[in-house]
């Protein structure tokens, strides 16, 4: 049984357009908001959160609505494909509110926006468990993580070369370009990818490798799961998904702010600051084989320690520039190589430590931590930056590694060594989609 890498690179589209679209979020709305409406920061952390105020109830309503959909196109795909366009047509506004400075023009196509990006989400990360045999859903979710980390690499590339200079530059360009990578992957994925024939081979191949196919490990049997956890292991939980929450709160932070910082405090324009930002995911693809390899010598919770450390040393490194140079390349690079430390080994644990329990029930909470945790960081480091000075966004971002840290030493279970992984997209395939 192998994986058609061919067949998942086209399901991974959809998520590579999803990628795309927030990495365009989350630097540029920032700039609009603080530029062309002379927003607060305080305020406008409030208004970058939305995205995964949504996520929190959108996301497992329109996963589950998904599952009872009926389509000759299949389950999924009829939400991609209304989805990516309604977020096409309502994406589109959004340069020309902003041109405009109507704020209330520009708030609606904003919600619009997120609400069409929040009703295939799911269903497009849902499409590769249901077309990929469940032995091969590791390396299938390597597939679509990197896809997406395309997507990411993308839109920063088109933020470096389509946004002018100025204060208030026209983004048109930008959104424009973000549209035609959405348009150009749904194309593919409708004119590539016949769902329901896929869905049909993979459950004619479980079949005749003896694979239950009614049994899915997500599904009912998950969630009849009633085993207690032991008190000492649920404690260990607890402080693992508290460091989620933080390290979370940490990098956040940095990733919602960093356009305007480097705007407010290196006198960077346009799009330059993207580049830092392309930096750090590089090296994050780059550093998942050797993170696997390592965390199978010496364990998942030294190599997240490990991480932290790094990524706090970093942000705290960080603040120390006064002005932009070559050396803050080397040091998102380094926040790279300690996210993709974190993130390789964080989830496992959590499963390893749920053995037993309603492993569907655990997973569910560690995406809540980490979601909101993304809620409250933009509304709490936007408040600093604005009442106490724009300085403040390295070290806060540093005490939350920090704090991280300390609850991460209380983790005492989940730390089975892992086999080393055979590629980097099984060591990708541990990342959160």
């Amino acid at each position: 049984m192998k994986l058609n890498y061919k067949r998942t690179i086209l399901i991974g589209f959809a998520f590579m357009a999803i990628s795309g679209f927030w990495q365009v979020y989350d630097n540029i709305i920032p700039l609009i908001l603080k530029y062309n409406f002379d927003i607060g920061d305080t305020l406008s952390g409030g208004i970058m959160a939305l995205d995964n105020v949504f996520a929190l109830f959108m996301l497992p309503i329109f996963g589950a609505w998904s599952d009872k959909v009926s389509t000759r196109r299949g389950k999924r795909t009829p939400f991609i494909f209304v989805g990516t366009i309604l977020a096409v047509v309502f994406m589109t506004l959004i340069p020309v509110a902003a041109n405009m400075r109507s704020l209330g023009f520009f708030v609606i196509a904003l919600l619009l926006t997120l609400i069409s990006m929040g009703t295939f989400r799911s269903p497009a990360v849902s499409l590769m468990p249901d077309v990929t045999p469940k032995p091969l859903r590791s390396k299938g979710n390597a597939i679509i993580n990197l896809m997406g980390a395309v997507g990411g690499v993308s839109a920063l590339v088109m933020i470096m070369f389509l946004v002018g200079e100025g204060e208030t530059p026209s983004y048109q360009p930008l959104f424009a370009g973000i549209s035609a990578l959405m348009l150009i992957a749904l194309f593919v994925l409708l004119t590539q990818v016949n769902e329901n024939k896929l869905v049909e081979e993979r459950i004619a191949v479980e079949k005749a490798h003896g694979i239950d196919t009614e049994d899915d490990d997500d599904g009912e049997a998950a969630l009849s799961g009633t085993a207690a956890l032991p008190k000492d292991v649920k404690r260990s939980l607890t402080f693992l998904l508290l460091s989620v929450s933080f390290w979370f709160m940490a990098y956040n932070a940095v990733t919602t702010s960093f356009s305007k910082y480097a705007t407010e405090t290196w006198g960077m324009e346009g799009g330059g600051f993207a580049g830092a930002l392309m930096v750090a995911t590089v090296a994050a693809i780059i550093s998942y084989l050797p993170v696997g390899i390592i965390s199978s010598k010496i364990g998942r919770k030294k190599v997240i320690l490990f991480g932290v450390v790094l990524m706090a040393s970093c942000f705290a490194i960080g603040a120390l520039f006064k002005e932009a140079n070559f050396t803050i390349n080397i040091i998102f690079a380094l926040v790279g190589v300690a996210w993709a430390s974190i993130n390789v080994n964080s989830y496992p644990m959590v499963v390893e430590m749920c053995k037993g329990s309603d492993i569907g029930k655990f997973t569910g909470m560690y995406y809540t931590f980490s979601m909101a945790a993304q809620v409250f960081t933009p509304i709490l480091s936007g408040f600093f930056l604005e009442y106490v000075g724009y300085w403040t966004l390295f070290p806060y971002a540093a005490v939350f590694a920090a704090i991280a840290f300390f609850t991460m030493t209380q983790v005492k279970h989940g730390d089975s060594r892992p086999d080393a992984p055979k590629s980097a997209l099984e060591a990708l395939g541990d990342m959160e989609d």
